[in-house]
C-alpha cells in the first residue's frame, strides 16, 4: 500500500501543479485584461473618445488655467483694455501672432495682416466659434472690428516642433512609440471631427505639405494635439452637389491627393476647369503626417507594419476606394488596443 500511494504521488503531483500554475496564469491574463480596458477606457475618454469635453464652458464662454468659473468671451473693449502684447511669435500670410498677457495668463493674440485676406481671416474666426471641442484651440475673445482674435497659449507650439521637443530633458520619457501613436490617434480624431462636424463636412485645406499641415496644429503641455488654423475650411455638401477646390492654384507634389492635381497634362492652369473633390484628400495624407508623427523610436516600425494595409487604403488613386476618417481612427485604436495587450503580456500565447 505504501508503495502504491507513494507511486500515485509521484505520478499526480506534477499535473495538480500544472493545473494550479495554469490557473494562476489565466487568472493573471484575465487581471492584465480588465487593467487595459480601464486604460483605454480612460484613455479613449481623453482622446475625445466623445466629443464634447465636460470641462468646456457653455457656447460663448471660456474657463482658463485653474479658475473654476466660465467667462464670457472677451469683447473688443475687454480685449484692448485687458490684454497686454508681449512679443511677435509668428506671421504668416494672413495674420500676425503675438504672445500676450490676461490677468497674469499667457494667451494668443492674432491680428489679421492684409486686409485683402480679411473673408479668410473672419471665415476662420466663425469656424473657431462654432467647432469649439476638445479637438479645437480654446476661444478666449475676438473683435471683428479690428480683426483680432484671442486664444488660449500653448508653450510647445505647433507640430512641427515635435522632434525638439521630445530631446528636452523634460519630455524624453515621451519619445515611445506608444506616446507617439496616441499622438497620430489625436490628429486622426482631429479629421474625423471635421468630417462629422456640427457643421458637415469640413475639408482641411491648408494642408499642401507636410510643414504646412503641422503649422496648423498645436501639441499642448499633456501631449494632445489640437487643431489651431481653420482660415482654410470650406464644406463638402454631396445632397447639393457642393464639392471644394483648395485654393485658386495649380497644386503640385505628391504630398497632395491625385486629383488635386491638375489632369489636362500640358495645357495651361484654369481654375475655372479644375474639377473640385471631397474630404478624401484628408485621407490621402494621414500616412504621411502619421509617419512624421511616428518618428524613428523602438518599436515604431512594427506600429507602421501594423498600420500598412490602412494606409495602403489611405493612398488608393480613386478617393471613392480611400477608408473614411471614422474607419482609420478605429484602425489605429485597434493596433494600439493589440500592441499594448502585447506589450503587457509578452510569450502568454506561447505559454497557453
Amino acid at each position: 500500500m505504501e508503495k502504491k500511494t507513494h507511486f500515485v504521488r509521484r505520478e499526480f503531483l506534477p499535473r495538480e501543479v500544472s493545473s494550479i500554475s495554469l490557473a494562476l496564469l489565466l487568472m493573471a491574463v484575465l487581471l492584465l485584461n480588465v487593467l487595459l480596458y480601464l486604460y483605454l477606457n480612460k484613455f479613449y475618454n481623453s482622446l475625445g473618445h466623445t466629443e464634447t469635453d465636460p470641462s468646456l464652458c457653455p457656447f460663448g464662454h471660456f474657463k482658463l488655467g485653474s479658475v473654476k468659473n466660465c467667462s464670457p468671451w472677451l469683447s473688443c473693449e475687454a480685449i484692448n483694455r485687458e490684454v497686454r502684447k508681449l512679443k511677435c511669435v509668428g506671421e504668416g500670410a494672413v495674420k500676425k501672432v503675438f504672445l500676450s498677457e490676461w490677468k497674469e495668463n499667457k494667451v494668443v493674440l492674432s491680428q489679421l495682416t492684409n486686409l485683402e485676406l480679411k473673408e479668410d481671416f473672419l471665415h476662420g474666426l466663425k469656424m473657431l466659434k462654432a467647432l469649439q471641442s476638445k479637438h479645437v484651440v480654446r476661444l478666449l475673445g475676438y473683435c471683428e472690428q479690428q480683426f483680432t482674435i484671442l486664444t488660449e497659449y500653448h508653450p510647445l507650439g505647433s507640430l512641427r516642433g515635435l522632434n525638439e521637443t521630445l530631446h528636452i530633458p523634460k519630455y524624453k520619457s515621451m519619445n515611445t512609440w506608444h506616446h507617439r501613436l496616441m499622438l497620430a490617434i489625436d490628429y486622426v480624431s482631429v479629421i474625423h471631427y471635421l468630417h462629422s462636424s456640427p457643421l458637415g463636412t469640413l475639408v482641411m485645406c491648408d494642408s499642401n505639405d507636410l510643414d504646412k499641415v503641422l503649422s496648423q496644429y498645436l501639441l499642448t503641455s499633456d501631449f494632445h494635439i489640437l487643431v489651431n488654423d481653420l482660415d482654410a475650411l470650406p464644406l463638402v455638401n454631396r445632397s447639393a452637389g457642393r464639392l471644394v477646390k483648395c485654393g485658386h492654384r495649380e497644386l503640385q507634389g505628391e504630398f497632395v491627393a491625385p486629383e488635386q492635381h491638375w489632369p489636362y497634362g500640358d495645357v495651361p492652369f484654369e481654375d475655372d476647369l479644375m474639377p473640385p473633390y471631397d474630404e478624401k484628400t484628408d485621407i490621402w495624407k494621414i500616412p504621411d503626417v502619421s509617419n512624421f508623427l511616428l518618428g524613428h523610436v523602438e518599436g515604431s516600425d512594427i506600429v507602421r507594419l501594423h498600420l500598412f494595409d490602412i494606409h495602403a487604403a489611405c493612398k488608393k488613386k480613386d478617393p471613392a476606394e480611400r477608408p473614411s476618417a471614422r474607419e482609420v481612427l478605429d484602425t489605429y485604436r485597434k493596433v494600439l488596443t493589440l500592441l499594448i495587450r502585447e506589450a503587457a503580456m509578452p510569450g502568454t500565447r506561447e505559454m497557453l
